[in-house]
């Protein structure tokens, strides 16, 4: 069994944003050269997210409408005690945890093995400074 190993570092602007990175995750596969296997992609923060769903923009605003009532942006301690600690994110880390942590995808002939529709994303929800994604690919 082979493994491969790559990240993405991406620095988003907004404060809460979803990115595509199927195209990413698929050039990294190719650079592999796993024909069978599985590929792990992971927020390596805790206020990003990896998901896998539909690339549709009506989607997306529903996503950040939903998110933000769950779990809307206060950077004062009085909402979120996790903002006591002197940062102003703990909407960010609920949003995260809803989006959940990673995605792993099948990897059959050489290419990522998905259902109607889905892609792969990049979801931030406290933007503004760099932060990783891994991606490990492991198979023959």
């Amino acid at each position: 069994m082979k493994s491969h190993t790559e990240y993405l570092t991406f620095n988003v602007p907004a404060r809460m944003d979803f990115i595509n990175i199927t195209h990413q995750v698929e050039e990294i596969l190719r650079r592999s050269g796993i024909q069978e296997g599985l590929v792990l992609v992971n927020a390596m923060h805790i206020t990003a997210s990896v998901f896998i769903n539909d690339d549709e923009p009506g989607l997306h605003e529903d996503y950040k409408k939903w998110l933000e009532e769950l779990a809307p942006f206060d950077p004062s301690p009085q909402r979120y005690k996790h903002n006591r600690t002197g940062e102003d994110n703990a909407d960010a880390h609920h949003k995260r945890q809803i989006m959940g942590r990673e995605v792993v995808v099948a990897v059959t002939k050489g290419k990522l093995d998905f259902g109607p529709w889905e892609q792969i994303f990049y979801g931030e929800f406290d933007g503004r400074r760099s932060k990783r994604v891994l991606i490990k690919i492991i198979g023959e």
